[in-house]
């Protein structure tokens, strides 16, 4: 009885999707659109049909461009005309076998997306990379109950045993000081402690850990060991760094088939946090101290490398640098009012001391992946600025003993089919054509402030430059770039006038298995030639992806600008662009209508007004700033999922089918799925709850209704295997506690002081339903300006 879900795949083969897909070429027609224009990409999102080019990419010799299948190429001369720059570039020597007959890949019409792979020193690097092996620096907090850190601890060793046997791990604990465990130490166990308390340079941890400069960062002070120290395990072998040019690679890393059985014995013996705690206190968390050494740790022994600093915290750090909270328990930890008001204390010389922290392991290239789980807030909100700029992984819990958690820690070290596609040391180039120029990109990313003719005047996000860093990414990273039209009027001098605009994502990374591989996307796009409002403008406008790029865009000023009003610069965009496109007589409401290639927006706009993107009330900072991470790294698809939850409905009478958003789809004899991305809600009617209750489902003559329950319970396991985080499961009945998951996503139709038709559920709201909405917005624009 399982759904059949839709298997479109609207980002296709480049993994584009535009909200405008045809092109005014003046600044003043695209300011007309109202809508900003914008490209969300997919840098190494996997597809079966992507074509891969075991050599080096030819580029143009001007801007660098990659060669692609819109290049004009002449045979006979053995030559190819850039689209960007219309540089003409001779083909190499062995290019010489080519014709009209016989071309290489990357000019075949189909292949506008391209995989190139190629030895690791290959890449143009100007350094060797020493270590192309994963690492992994665990960092744990102790600082939580018994039951907690045993939960902690049984996640750590499954994970241990799922990597890869040549992949590199060390292990960091800390609580009120912060443990550095030398592995490599075969004797005893052997820890070097540092103050939570205290702030420590680089420098200062370096030397602490016998990893001064001498020596090329290995070894105390240039030697490769301490006095009297026991039998260093070495490290050798193919893709390993040599022992003797960093011999604190083999001291506080080993390979996992020798690390995971010392970390294990370890964690055997690793025991909660035993620094006394005063009454009324908070036990001492010094989380950002922990980092920062973990950080000092992986930039003397693996720099340059992907290596990944994986942080399980459970509670708020307030102790040292990055404290978020006294250590009072009386004093609470800020809220959304406290950051307004801007009562946070200490909340501005965190984000700095984060910052700080993401500038160092940016130059690294290394990345802090985050497992906050705690039911207070641990300070995700501060450390936002290292995860995003880092391209970490985030995920938000109550506990480690929780499924959200559990599930979503092994997920990221499994291997095959289930396998996140970790990838590494990326960067990113954007090559356009002459009239269009970058403002910025909202995403996991890194500006790297490279220059150019496409660098726009304004900023969004990471911007100023055409190249950024990805310290790590996966297959399902995702980046929204903005664009600026420039307003030249006049034509290219050269008269080279192209009818279509052209866009090149170069993307090139280490992959999981230490594989160099470049990606290039190559799309192109129809400018318009007409000032007039064309068919062709309202055909190519993506609802979806407009919804997801204003809902980035609104998060993303919420954070920047003081006192931005989100809903009220909502609802004047919406009204702007329902003048500019709808089809109406001038004040008659009654006579408005929109294209269908609009008339989705307004309701994705009603819901984003709704989400936890814009209302933060009843969220924590910390949850808010989760919120809008994910939405600014996941697909369209998945993006819009959260700003709009899809509900499913089963019932006896008829096959599951998508249901409205609106408590009238509630019905006693319904079971309805929403699936809101953070969670997956299962909702019994009132009826169907009795039934169960009874226990029908267990008899033989009623095996539909058995059908009939287990249905919505196979389609929520599809959803919540593909995703990561892993979503939270709530099974609830009508009327039931849980069931505000559901009700708080639904538009109110019915509340207490409008009942709908008797019988119908009702939500006990003031929020405007989508039936008002839409009046006002009709309202407002016909009306004469």
């Amino acid at each position: 009885m399982s759904t059949e879900m839709a298997t479109t795949d609207p980002e296709g083969l480049d993994g584009v999707r535009l909200t405008w897909n045809a092109w005014p070429r003046t600044k003043v027609e695209a300011s007309k659109c109202i809508i900003p224009f914008a490209a969300s990409i997919s840098p190494i999102r996997p597809h079966p049909h992507i074509p891969t080019n075991p050599y080096a990419p030819l580029r143009c010799k001007t801007c660098s461009s990659i060669l692609n299948p819109f290049c004009r190429v002449d045979f006979s001369a053995l030559i190819w005309i850039c689209p960007f720059c219309f540089q003409r570039n001779h083909f190499p020597h062995h290019f010489s076998g080519i014709s009209e007959t016989n071309v290489p890949a990357e000019l075949y019409p189909q292949y506008t997306t391209i995989e190139y792979s190629f030895p690791v020193n290959d890449l143009n690097r100007t350094v060797p990379l020493p270590v192309t092996v994963p690492v992994y620096l665990f960092v744990l907090d102790t600082c939580v109950i018994e039951e907690e850190l045993g939960f902690a601890k049984s996640a750590l060793q499954q994970a241990l045993e799922l990597l890869p046997e040549n992949a590199l791990v060390g292990f960091v604990s800390f609580g009120t000081q912060v443990q550095v465990h030398e592995l490599g130490y075969s004797d005893m166990n052997k820890v070097y402690v540092f103050r939570g308390s205290k702030e420590m340079s680089k420098e200062q941890v370096l030397e602490q850990l016998g990893l001064g400069l001498g020596g090329g960062g290995g070894g105390r002070r240039g030697g490769g060991g301490v006095p009297g120290q026991g039998f260093q395990k070495g490290v050798q072998g193919p893709g390993f760094p040599n022992p003797n040019s960093n011999a604190g690679v083999s001291r506080f890393f080993l390979p996992a088939s020798e690390g995971a059985y010392i970390i294990h014995s370890l964690l055997e013996e690793l025991g909660t946090d035993q620094w006394p705690v005063q009454p009324g206190h908070r036990s001492l968390r010094c989380t950002g101290v922990a980092l920062s050494v973990a950080a000092g740790l992986l930039g003397a022994c693996m720099a340059g490398t992907g290596a990944r600093i994986v942080a399980l915290v459970g509670g708020p750090c307030n102790e040292g640098p990055g404290s978020i909270v006294s250590k009072d328990l009386s004093d609470p930890v800020r809220s959304h009012k406290d950051l307004d008001k801007d009562a946070a204390p200490y909340f501005r010389k965190a984000v700095q001391f984060y910052e700080e922290l993401s500038n160092q392991m940016v130059s690294q290239g290394h990345v802090l992946d985050l497992f906050a789980s705690a039911l207070d807030q641990v300070g995700v909100a501060e450390m936002k600025v290292v995860i995003e700029k880092t391209g970490g992984l985030v995920v938000l819990s109550e506990s480690f003993g929780h499924s959200v958690f559990k599930d979503s820690f092994r997920r990221v070290f499994e291997k095959g089919e289930e396998s996140l596609g970790l990838a590494h040391n990326g960067m990113l180039e954007i090559n356009c054509s002459k009239d269009i120029k970058i403002q910025g990109i909202i995403g996991p990313c890194t500006s790297l402030e490279k220059k150019g003719p496409a660098v726009a005047s304004t900023v969004i996000g990471q911007g100023n430059t055409t190249a950024w860093k990805l310290c790590g990414l996966d297959k399902n990273t995702c980046l929204t770039v903005f664009f600026d039209i420039s307003s030249s009027d006049k034509s290219d001098a050269s008269g080279n006038v192209n009818p279509q605009l052209f866009i090149q994502t170069v993307t090139s990374y280490l992959s999981i298995d230490g594989e160099s591989k470049m990606r290039v996307t190559t799309i192109t796009r129809r400018w318009l030639e007409t000032s007039v409002l064309s068919e062709e403008l309202v055909q190519g406008f993506d609802q979806e992806t407009a919804a997801v790029v204003m809902a980035r865009l609104t998060s993303y000023k919420m954070e920047m600008e003081e006192s931005f009003d989100a809903t009220r610069w909502l609802d004047r965009t919406l009204i702007r662009l329902c003048s500019k496109f709808g089809d109406y007589r001038k004040d008659d409401p009654s006579s408005f209508a929109l294209n269908p290639s609009f008339s989705l927006f307004p309701q994705f706009m009603f819901n984003l007004r709704r989400s936890q993107f814009v209302q933060v009330f009843n969220n924590s900072p910390d949850e808010t700033a989760y919120f809008r991470m994910m939405l600014n790294r996941e697909s369209i698809t998945n993006a819009a999922v959260m700003i709009q939850p899809s509900l499913i409905a089963y019932s006896f009478n008829s096959l599951p089918a998508p249901a409205l958003l609106d408590v009238a789809s509630i019905s006693a004899d319904r079971i309805l799925l929403l699936d809101s991305y953070f969670s997956v809600v299962i909702f019994h009617g009132m009826t169907i709850a009795q039934w169960r209750n009874m226990g029908y489902q267990n008899q033989p003559e009623h095996q539909a209704f058995a059908q009939l329950l287990q249905a919505p319970h196979d389609d929520a396991e599809i959803i919540i295997r593909d995703r990561f985080p892993v979503p939270r499961l709530v099974v609830c009945d009508q009327h039931g506690s849980q069931a505000r998951f559901l009700l708080a996503k639904l538009n109110p139709s019915a509340t207490y002081n409008n009942e709908g038709s008797p019988g119908m559920d009702v939500i006990f709201t003031d929020d405007v339903n989508l039936q008002v909405f839409f009046e006002h917005l009709q309202k407002l624009a016909v009306q004469s300006s």
